[in-house]
């Protein structure tokens, strides 16, 4: 279970870096050019990658509905808007705010899943998060 939540802990921090970086770059150019260089590398870099493990192209996979696909331009949406938003509201508030809509939107998606979260424990989690962006904005004025 460590090795899990050493992974998970790791990613949420490559993707506060991730932001932090291409939040920096969308100041010297645009969000758009910002994001499109993160996808243009992030493209290189897992079509190497997927050459060398193999199975690139999985059987099946022209089979898949159209929405299995639409995790792309979400994400396009996702690294633009922290691209844009990092520089103006702080890393800080953007990773809260994501978070927040992270939990909102997992609290929904469950309802309609086979295990019903409980409801309160949820909204509670919610609103410690945005309490604590309350806080983080009372501390930096």
């Amino acid at each position: 279970m460590i090795l899990w939540i050493s992974m998970a802990f790791a990613g949420g921090v490559f993707v506060a870096l991730s932001r932090q970086i291409n939040g920096r770059l969308s100041l010297s150019n645009s969000p758009l050019i910002a994001s499109f260089w993160n996808h243009i590398v992030g493209f290189v870099v897992l079509t190497l990658l997927g050459l060398a493990i193999g199975g690139l192209l999985p059987e099946g996979v022209a089979d898949a509905p159209w929405y299995a696909f639409i995790g792309g331009p979400i994400g396009v949406v996702f690294i633009a808007s922290g691209s844009w938003l990092i520089p103006r509201i702080g890393a800080v508030n953007t990773a809260l705010l994501v978070i927040s809509g992270q939990m909102v939107s997992g609290v929904v998606l469950d309802l309609f899943s086979n295990q019903p979260p409980k409801i309160w424990a949820s909204a509670l989690g919610v609103l410690l998060i945005l309490a604590g962006m309350a806080l983080t904005q009372r501390r930096s004025k």
